[in-house]
């Protein structure tokens, strides 16, 4: 008589194991944000960014892609890009902000929760769309991007020593703002069309160690103002366009009113 046993499945190991140090960066700024240590917190939502990263890359060019850790990456970028920057912002802004009344406590942790149900919607929706989207761009800001946006300000404002109103308002406005553009149907570049392999000019290999020098004459400004950049691209390259189309269309009828108004 055959013994019929159900076949055990595996993991593969290496793009698992990139994904576990991004949760475990994650979770990471969130036990030294709740210890007053921001700074590390910020710097860890940077470190699980760069992980997260390199696993999908990994997997591709290792054939090592799978259901299992397509999900597992999921979940860890719900935790180290939704909760983790939510709660690390909270931390950071919530003694603060009660300071200035019982309404900016409220406000607060508001704001942190929508940032962290726009990450979870952001991820969801880009899971349920993965088959058909175009893989150049993203619909909204991705959430590695908008947890690196809210890391920069807190990590800013705490080497700057900023504690005021304004300090507390710009929070507020950044961490509501990252949240909007993640659940937005903005198009942000996602760099996926850029072969690794290829062949490029010279003078684009520069760009590369002059980036890396660039952040490294004051990361927190210089990270911040990246992130930022890229989180308004998006929404300022629509204006464009929108007022692009517009002039086109207000010049199309001033000729169709000169050609109506000729002489007969």
């Amino acid at each position: 008589m055959e013994d019929h046993h159900p076949t055990r499945k595996g993991i593969y190991i290496l793009p698992n194991l990139i994904t576990t140090g991004a949760l475990f960066a994650g979770f990471a700024a969130v036990v030294t944000a709740m210890d007053g240590n921001f700074v590390t917190a910020a710097i860890a939502i940077y470190i699980a960014g760069v992980l997260d990263g390199m696993d999908g890359r990994v997997a591709r060019m290792t054939s090592t892609e799978s259901e299992f850790g397509k999900q597992y990456d999921s979940l860890a970028d719900m935790v180290s890009f939704g909760l983790a920057p939510a709660l690390v912002f909270y931390s950071w802004g919530a003694s603060h902000l009660q300071e200035l009344g019982w309404l900016w406590g409220k406000l607060g942790w508001l704001v942190a929760f929508f940032f962290a149900v726009a990450a979870a919607m952001r991820l969801a929706r880009y899971n349920a769309r993965a088959g058909s989207a175009d893989k150049r761009y993203f619909e909204g800001l991705p959430s590695p991007s908008a947890a690196a946006l809210v890391a920069g300000l807190i990590w800013l404002s705490t080497v700057l020593e900023a504690s005021g109103l304004l300090a507390m308002l710009a929070g507020l406005v950044v961490t509501a703002g990252a949240g909007a553009l993640m659940v937005s149907h903005f198009a942000y570049y996602s760099g996926k069309d850029f072969n690794l392999g290829r062949r490029i000019p010279f003078g684009y290999a520069l760009l590369i160690p002059a980036i890396f020098i660039l952040i490294s004459l004051n990361p927190p400004v210089v990270l911040f103002l990246l992130f930022g950049s890229y989180a308004l691209s998006a929404p300022l390259t629509a204006l464009w366009r929108w007022l692009r189309r517009r002039r086109r269309r207000q010049a199309r009828e001033a000729r169709d009113d000169a050609a109506g108004s000729g002489p007969d």
